[in-house]
């Protein structure tokens, strides 16, 4: 057994049973011959985004992994390492590097060096009987503290060196969460109960640590309204009567309505970052912050109450100290859901003419609309990409609850989405999944969706197709003016169809529906499928940067 089959005989023991990758690299054949299917993507970033889909669907329980040779393949993978850093996704790389003999020498880039911005922790396995302690301190960092991506990276000629005995003595690692200070717990409980409008803002650390159960419960207990981040859609159910939607760059009125009317904020498994695809809380609100990594603590807020721990863990520890408090001086009298109801509705009716939209260009918002119609939400995955499709999707799609959409976007790469949801259909086979992507993103990965043909990863990718950047409207006047800068062109059903795919180009709002449905049939017999639509460049947010 040489280095990389032991790497490969770890992975297995980890749970790990496939590798997205891009040549060349030996740990592809060790990968192969040891049973673990490899997914070879066309670049680089598609295949990070593979791995990283795979481990947010799972929640985190299964780790994605990619693997790619030296020089341009590490470079290449760059893009995609920093969203998956930037959103804190627990993912495995694994670069093949340099010999030995050369390795550091100018200008051969280097991994260990290159990538110790964008990931939790980077080693060098530098010698066959490194790799076993690597290995474990490796998967030691994907499950404890806050989550990120880790790198190991394996020389070329250690790879196929003859391996330490000792990896088949490895043991799967376990991982291990803590809670808060009991008497912060209590405090903080205290300010939610006395509180006139508490509200709760929740984050994907919600997700990773399935606390999605403890979340409704305390709302539920406290009468307090919900709204998740970008990253944490899905984490508490959006149909549920006290759920508020999603607050990012955009989000719906009645957020912007409770939001703006709370005195204490709750805000449990996020960092609360500030940055341009956050929300923004406003001034003059206690803040009781939720978070596995101290480091979050008064990073972008003034912090009143901090409660450092696992985000369940956290939630269970306020819903014991809210319970023993009720009982003591009785249930918050709030009419919270009724409230929510009526500020949605009227929100909704602001919105309604341009979801139901029968004009030609089709309107994106109706796109959304029939989308939720056509394919139940409780049976799909859906994620959207970058510009335009995602503030429309974020306040519309109602997401019903963990695993149901993959918000992203910190570090908002356009395309990102098509590898994303092509590793939540390998985590999550009998969900129907679904990216939305501008034509400007399929611009940049388009050609990975013959990936999905050739793997036979049965998915679907919509194409908004306006043949402009319409959210860059405000952004690129002169240059458009002069030389028409910001406008795209292209048949992307026939690219798709070329690749293998099925494929159909809509124009007629009246065909949206029943495409959706013709193309969940394709994906239910095994192949993929790609819409265009060709919409019109509505530029209308809602309440896009409000706060």
């Amino acid at each position: 057994m040489n280095t990389v089959e032991a790497m490969v005989e770890i992975l297995k023991r980890e749970g790990v049973d496939f590798l997205s990758c891009f040549p060349t690299t030996p740990i592809i054949d060790a990968a192969a011959a040891a049973g673990m299917r490899p997914i070879i993507c066309r670049q680089e970033r598609v295949g990070v985004g593979i791995a990283d889909g795979f481990t947010r669907t799972t929640g985190g329980r299964r780790t994605g992994v990619f693997a790619m040779q030296y020089g341009p393949g590490a470079e290449n993978a760059y893009a995609g390492v920093a969203t998956a850093y930037s959103d804190s996704t627990p993912m495995l790389l694994l670069p093949l590097g340099h010999p030995t003999d050369h390795a550091g020498m100018p200008p051969l880039f280097s991994s260990v060096e290159s990538y110790r911005s964008v990931t939790k922790w980077v080693e060098l396995v530098s010698r066959p009987d490194r790799l076993v302690g690597a290995m474990r301190r490796a998967f030691s960092r994907l499950r404890l503290g806050r989550p990120g991506p880790v790198m190991l990276e394996l020389p070329a000629d250690v790879a196929l060196q003859e391996a330490d005995e000792t990896a088949l003595a490895y043991r799967p690692v376990p991982s291990t969460r803590s809670a808060a200070d009991p008497r912060d717990v209590e405090a903080a409980a205290r300010v939610l109960l006395q509180s006139r409008s508490p509200a709760i803002f929740a984050g994907q650390g919600v997700l990773y640590a399935e606390a999605s159960k403890e979340l409704v419960d305390l709302a539920e207990l406290l009468q307090a309204p919900v709204m998740t981040s970008m990253l944490g859609k899905g984490a508490f159910p959006e149909g549920h009567p006290l759920s508020l939607g999603t607050g990012a760059t955009v989000m719906t009125g009645h957020g912007y309505r409770f939001l703006s009317d709370a005195d204490t904020v709750l805000a449990v498994g996020t960092s609360l970052t500030r940055h341009a695809m956050s929300l923004n809380i406003p001034e003059g609100k206690s803040i009781i912050h939720a978070t596995n990594d101290e480091r979050d603590i008064n990073k972008g807020y003034v912090t009143d109450h901090p409660l450092v721990g696992d985000a369940r863990l956290v939630l269970g520890q306020l819903i014991e100290a809210v319970r023993d408090l009720q009982g003591r001086n009785g249930a918050p009298d709030r009419d919270t859901a009724a409230q929510v109801a009526a500020t949605r509705e009227e929100w909704l009716k602001e919105w309604t003419p341009l979801l139901t939209s029968e004009e030609s260009p089709i309107n994106p918002y109706r796109v959304i609309w029939e989308l939720m119609r056509a394919i139940p939400p409780e049976e799909a995955i859906i994620t959207h990409d970058s510009g335009s499709p995602r503030d429309q999707m974020l306040p519309f799609y109602q997401a019903p609850g963990p695993g149901s959409y993959i918000g992203w976007g910190k570090s908002h790469g356009l395309g990102t989405g098509l590898g994303l949801i092509m590793g939540a259909k390998l985590a999550a086979p009998e969900k129907v999944c679904v990216n939305i992507m501008g034509d400007a993103a399929f611009g940049m990965v388009g050609l990975d969706f013959e990936t999905a043909v050739r793997s036979k990863i049965p998915i679907i990718t919509v194409v908004l197709n306006n043949s402009t950047m319409a959210i860059e409207t405000r952004n690129m006047i002169a240059s458009h003016d002069l030389y028409r800068a910001r406008d795209l062109g292209g048949n992307y059903a026939d690219m798709a169809r070329a690749m293998g795919g099925h494929a159909e180009r809509i124009e007629d709002p009246a065909d949206i529906g029943p495409a959706f449905q013709r193309a969940r049939r394709v994906t239910e017999e095994g192949a993929p499928a790609l819409l265009e639509f060709i919409t019109s460049a509505e530029t209308r947010f809602s309440l896009r940067r409000a706060l």
